[in-house]
């Protein structure tokens, strides 16, 4: 158990290191849109694709303004969840099925 804590702590360390939680911005907020997560992005609710459109904005209106977030407002490694992975995962699961149907 002790190796697992270690590993959590890593795991946070780096996670602050990378700095985009002090622009307010969640993992999946920094994704690279390729087709797979341009198409789980039209699959996202509507309302969860507005908070992200929301951080991303302020994101880049920070970073023009060579700002961060006041601490408080900091996305936090624990409150940060992969809101996107879910329809990620099925988005790649459907092209491999259809790379797979294509091959026959």
């Amino acid at each position: 158990s002790g190796g697992g804590r270690l590993l959590d702590r890593i795991r946070k360390w780096y996670y602050n290191a990378a700095g985009f939680n002090k622009l307010g911005l969640m993992r999946d907020d920094t994704l690279h849109e390729d087709d797979d997560v341009k198409e789980a992005l039209k699959r996202l609710p509507e309302h969860v694709y507005n908070e992200r459109v929301f951080r991303i904005k302020r994101a880049l209106d920070l970073s023009l303004k060579h700002q961060i977030l006041p601490k408080d407002q900091w996305v936090k490694y624990e409150e940060d969840h992969r809101y996107l992975e879910p329809y990620l995962k099925e988005v790649i699961r459907e092209r491999h099925e259809r790379e797979a149907w294509n091959k026959k």
